[in-house]
């Protein structure tokens, strides 16, 4: 099997990034973006998606958290598009429900080839730590748009709006690692029943 690993660097008058994924991994990690609640939510994704992600991000924070943010999903997209490659055998869909106290969230995503974002977390609150929740949104959409895949985020419950991004992200995780896992009956098989996506 060939390795599912990619490292994509992304540099634009507002962040020089550079990401490193390893699709196959056991969800070693490393952050430095400079917002550590975003690094948090990052850690999470690669500890329940059992992936290796590592992020650093030289960004204008002087400014906002927007573009480190928001550029990051970009490039988190576009090195896991080139991990998964061709996406022969795996099993393109992936969900998951995941619980933190009172809150509960649910992910549902499809490595489809067509970016598309469906994002319904009713917060309790507009910034955790200092960090502008709506940023979330931005994350996402930069992800969807570069890794091509349709992702439906829905938080069902939640009165602590750390408890709620933090289900989203790990449900988030949770259902990558389904979405990629590679699946002995589709080997060598594109995941689709008309030849594409």
């Amino acid at each position: 099997m060939a390795e599912r690993k990619a490292r994509v660097e992304r540099n634009t008058l507002e962040t020089q990034i550079s990401v490193e994924v390893n699709l196959d991994g056991t969800g070693k990690t490393n952050f430095q973006t400079g917002v550590p609640f975003l690094d948090h939510m990052m850690d999470q994704i690669a500890r329940h998606g059992m992936v290796d992600l590592d992020v650093v991000c030289d960004g204008d924070l002087h400014i906002d958290d927007h573009h480190t943010v928001e550029d990051v999903g970009i490039t988190m997209g576009q090195a896991f598009a080139k991990a998964v490659g061709d996406k022969k055998g795996i099993r393109r869909y992936g969900h998951a429900y995941v619980p933190l106290d009172e809150a509960l969230s649910r992910v549902v995503l499809d490595l489809s080839g067509r970016p598309g974002l469906h994002m319904d977390v009713p917060f309790i609150r507009a910034t955790v730590g200092g960090f502008d929740v709506d940023l979330f949104a931005e994350f996402f959409q930069g992800f969807v748009n570069h890794a091509l895949i349709t992702l439906h985020i829905d938080n069902l419950k939640g009165k602590n709006t750390h408890h709620q991004i933090e289900t989203v992200f790990k449900a988030f995780g949770r259902a990558l690692r389904m979405a990629i896992e590679l699946d002995d009956r589709m080997a060598g098989i594109m995941p689709s029943t008309k030849g594409t996506l």
